[in-house]
């Protein structure tokens, strides 16, 4: 697979779980978007223990935003907390 002489204009990201909940975002490749808005990506690297698969693409320069916590489920550790 080629990159058909089309320039990357993306940082790609990919989080690294470093606990139970919380982890970082890594550097790990370029991307761009076609015309159609698909995204092209190539990650040079990815971080071997704690891979989410979870990826982020950010303009060049710009700082990735961590990503969104998950909604905490029923019966999830906010609610034992609550009835002790």
């Amino acid at each position: 697979m080629t990159n058909s002489g089309k320039e990357f204009t993306h940082t790609a990201y990919a989080y690294r779980r470093t606990g139970k909940k919380h982890g970082r975002l890594l550097e790990c490749g370029v991307g761009r978007f076609d015309s159609e808005g698909n995204a092209h990506v190539h990650l040079d690297r990815t971080p071997i223990n704690g891979f989410t698969g979870y990826v982020q693409l950010t303009p060049r320069g710009v700082t990735p935003e961590p990503p969104p916590e998950k909604p905490q489920r029923p019966g999830g550790d906010a609610e034992e907390a609550a009835e002790d």
